[in-house]
């Protein structure tokens, strides 16, 4: 790597959920900060994957993926979305969304090309930029009639002749929206009148509230043909530690991310694969179920977060629920978050540290709700000592 490039990279230091998770450890906090359950998925797929094992599925699978879980993939999205995509060569298994989103960005961008993100972003999406030598251009997501929006005028003028790529995150982490058609016509519109690749983040497909519903740009005028479409099993059926994902796109996209992703770690976690292929086809009951226990969740979480004296909004998908300190008489999130521990015994995410500028979202704090009853409780009740 080139030293200026060393220097960009080393300004990340280490994730703000790695350091938040510590501290829950460290100080035995009940940890509210890093996206994962407490419980595991459907049992029906575990049990597929240790038969998996048992059988023998523990070398190196297909580069691409194994073949029932591409199929599958295959399925899912002609049912759910009515896009039709070729298991041979229009989809490619990755280790997780994580990694998908890096070889993508490595794939399309070059050297001092511009990508377009909404923040605040999942923190991956300004390193894998930054590791292309590409640049982001921040769109910031505003507080506006109870959710999160971006201004069309600002998101026109983010667009300059160096654009290469959007990234669209709906359901979007951190704040909780979903973007809706209207809002995704006009990033459509966008990448088809500048020539635009999009790269979705689509892991809380199924996971959004209140019969919301959440629609794949891919699947509006135009955009199947220039979207890279990203899920992962990780969310959907709880198990964030599997790290198996993948992305659809047209052949000669996958082909140029396929040709990255082979230097990052070619394949992983064969018999994962062979189990979310499973579930993808037989779990649909159960991710229904999921999506109902945790809007139930969300409604705990926010009316305690409310009654210990945040300001909460109202997330229509993923994990999480926004809040605005002030209200507390806090104004710097991370500053509150690394005493969060001392003063109430609850680990959270400053959401701050999410913005390409980062005043923007100073005064906001993430919270999870993917958690027993019992746990969102006695936050709740811990939290309830700021106000007190």
């Amino acid at each position: 790597m080139t030293e200026p490039l060393v220097s960009r990279m080393r300004s990340f230091g280490t994730t703000i959920f790695a350091e938040m998770s510590a501290l829950a450890v460290r100080t035995g906090a009940i940890n509210l900060g890093q996206g994962f359950p407490d419980t595991d998925g459907p049992a029906a797929m575990l049990d597929h994957a240790v038969r998996a094992i048992h059988s023998g599925a523990n070398q190196y699978p297909p580069g691409p993926g194994v073949p029932e879980l591409r199929q599958a993939v295959s399925e899912h999205r002609l049912e759910h979305y009515g896009l039709a995509y070729d298991p041979a060569g229009e989809i490619l298994v990755t280790v997780g969304a994580t990694e998908a989103v890096a070889a993508s960005i490595l794939a399309l961008c070059e050297p001092g090309d511009e990508v377009v993100a909404f923040e605040p972003y999942y923190d991956s999406y300004a390193a894998s930029i930054a590791l292309a030598q590409a640049r982001l251009v921040g769109v910031t997501l505003r507080p506006d009639g109870g959710r999160f929006a971006f201004d069309p005028d600002e998101l026109r003028a983010a667009i300059t002749p160096r654009t290469r790529v959007i990234l669209v995150n709906s359901p979007h982490n951190p704040t909780g929206t979903v973007f809706t058609r209207e809002e995704l016509t006009l990033i459509a519109e966008l990448c088809r009148e500048h020539d635009l690749v999009a790269v979705t983040d689509e892991v809380y497909e199924h996971l959004t509230f209140d019969g919301v519903g959440h629609v794949p740009l891919a699947t509006l005028p135009g955009m199947r043909e220039r979207t890279v479409m990203i899920s992962s099993a990780g969310k959907t059926f709880s198990v964030t530690g599997w790290k198996t994902g993948w992305i659809c796109a047209p052949a000669p996209l996958v082909s140029a991310v396929q040709t990255v992703k082979q230097f990052l770690t070619f394949t992983a976690s064969a018999p994962w694969q062979t189990a979310v292929a499973h579930g993808l086809r037989h779990e649909r009951a159960w991710v229904a179920a999921l999506r109902d226990s945790l809007q139930d969740k969300r409604d705990r979480l926010m009316a305690g977060l409310s009654a210990a004296g945040f300001e909460v909004f109202r997330p229509a998908g993923t994990y999480f629920v926004q809040t605005d300190i002030r209200p507390l008489g806090f104004d710097d999130g991370v500053a509150l978050t690394r005493r969060l521990p001392e003063l109430a015994g609850v680990v959270a995410i400053p959401t701050q540290v999410f913005y390409e500028h980062a005043e923007r979202g100073r005064h906001f704090v993430r919270f999870a709700f993917c958690k027993k009853d019992e746990v969102i409780d006695e936050a709740v009740t811990r939290l309830k000592r700021l106000s007190g």
